[in-house]
């Protein structure tokens, strides 16, 4: 990949994208905080070279659809992610599968990783190598499938068996990372299906604090808007920790220490007595 090559322009995030729901978003506000607008204005956002990157796992059942998600096709938008396809012929992920797509926030070259791990629990301590170091996780489940659901839940998951999300946490802070649970499938559940599905969906996203979406990867419904929703919040999550990190100093500011020594490591001799001879 070219990294160096423009950004497209229908990936150009000038704009906080909007939760699907304030029920369960993981806030509300319209616009960017107001250190990440003031930082990216004055270049502080501490890019590596130009570009700042987050790394992103999906986890979840298998068959539930993650890498359909990843890979699908939007009919309403010309817009792609990944692989331009939206593929019929299942294929089951073996270990991990990772892909690299690019935005631009806020005038900042900003990458997502996108590591879509298998659900197989053959291939969970394969998956589970590749947790460590997300920015955010996607916790994917079918609405379709009640199963599914609640297998996304850490409670939950504990009983059955199936601990995607808690074992994703064991390799990362808590505090610092952005979950999602999306619903995936949407075409196939009628309007009183989904109504259920989503109040249950509500519930546990509100519990285990992640913003809830719900999406179609065979017509492209709020995929677009999910994936814009993700890279915008990690990338002023990420922000807001660089600058936390540098406090008051600028990112990229040489410090420098004014003394009178000549040096520093160098032991002062005590001062002689001036009280007697």
């Amino acid at each position: 990949m070219n990294l160096l090559a423009p950004v497209r322009r229908d990936r150009v995030l000038a704009e906080l994208p909007q939760c699907l729901r304030k029920e369960a978003a993981l806030h509300v506000h319209k616009d960017f905080h107001p250190r990440v607008t003031g930082a990216c204005q004055e270049h502080r956002t501490g890019t590596v070279g130009r570009f700042k990157i987050s790394k992103v796992i999906v986890v979840g059942d298998l068959s539930v659809g993650k890498t359909c998600l990843i890979n699908s096709q939007s009919i309403w938008y010309p817009f792609r992610f990944c692989k331009d396809t939206f593929d019929k012929n299942y294929k089951a992920t073996i270990g991990v599968d990772f892909e690299m797509e690019r935005f631009e926030v806020l005038g900042v070259p900003f990458s997502l990783q996108l590591w879509d791990t298998a659900g197989q629990e053959r291939f969970k301590c394969i998956a589970s190598t590749y947790y460590r170091g997300a920015q955010a996780i996607i916790i994917v489940f079918n609405l379709n499938d009640v199963a599914s659901l609640e297998h996304t839940n850490p409670l939950m998951s504990t009983v059955c068996g199936r601990q995607w999300l808690a074992d994703a946490l064991k390799e990362n802070d808590p505090s610092s990372v952005l979950l999602f649970l999306v619903g995936s499938k949407k075409d196939l559940s009628t309007p009183a299906q989904y109504v259920l599905m989503e109040k249950d969906a509500l519930r546990v996203a509100q519990e285990m604090k992640a913003e809830y979406w719900a999406v179609s990867s065979l017509t492209g419904e709020n995929v677009r808007e999910f994936f814009f929703r993700v890279a915008a919040l990690t990338f002023e999550a990420n922000v807001l920790a660089e600058l936390e990190k540098s406090g008051v100093r600028r990112i990229g500011d040489v410090v420098r220490i004014n003394s009178d020594d000549n040096n520093l490591y160098q032991t002062a001799s005590k001062k002689k007595s001036t009280c007697c001879p």
